[in-house]
């Protein structure tokens, strides 16, 4: 019974998760996906939204342009256009979603809203480790480029190490020119 339970936010949460878009700098949700999520029609959750304006300000939800849908159904973030119930749909950024739980005032909503937070969090946990991560290997990369730079400069020394030797065994072993008195002798 607790393993389908289990189950069951799993798929919920991916469900979720795969209902977050990176658009503006921001991840956001579509309002027909939360519509669905919150277990109401789209078109009552627009009613809502626009009835309680004040309590959306733009870093809570905006809507889309033209050009921002066209560039997510070229992505195939969505299959079409129809998808979006032909309106430019608003999204909702985290707190977007928890101010529309507040104003759908559903238990299904406030659940929802619940794990929309959640997995929000994890995504900006996420991120953040992907950073660090990130920032450590070009700290690496930047003290290879050093040390190869050191390295070939080793090298450049050791080769004239070398030519200089050479150059002064080819001195010592030439051929002297002019008179030599122990051939006299």
């Amino acid at each position: 019974m607790e393993e389908k339970i289990t189950e069951e936010i799993d798929t919920q949460n991916n469900i979720i998760q795969s209902k977050i878009y990176f658009i503006r700098g921001q991840k956001v949700m579509l309002d027909r996906d939360l519509a669905k999520l919150y277990d109401i029609k789209p078109i009552r959750l627009r009613e809502q939204v626009k009835r309680n304006l004040q309590k959306f300000p733009e870093n809570f939800m905006f809507q889309l342009t033209e050009n921002e849908i066209d560039l997510m159904v070229s992505q195939n973030a969505i299959p079409s256009r129809q998808y979006l119930g032909g309106h430019l749909p608003y999204v909702f950024t985290e707190y977007g979603a928890l101010q529309l739980a507040n104003v759908i005032k559903s238990d299904r909503a406030t659940q929802v809203s619940i794990q929309i937070i959640e997995i929000f969090i994890k995504m900006r946990e996420l991120i953040s480790t992907n950073h660090e991560i990130l920032s450590k290997l070009k700290k690496l990369e930047e003290n290879d480029i050093e040390r190869s730079e050191q390295i070939n400069m080793i090298f450049m020394y050791i080769q004239e190490l070398e030519n200089n030797k050479k150059q002064i065994n080819d001195q010592q072993n030439r051929n002297r020119i002019g008179f030599n008195s122990s051939k006299n002798k």
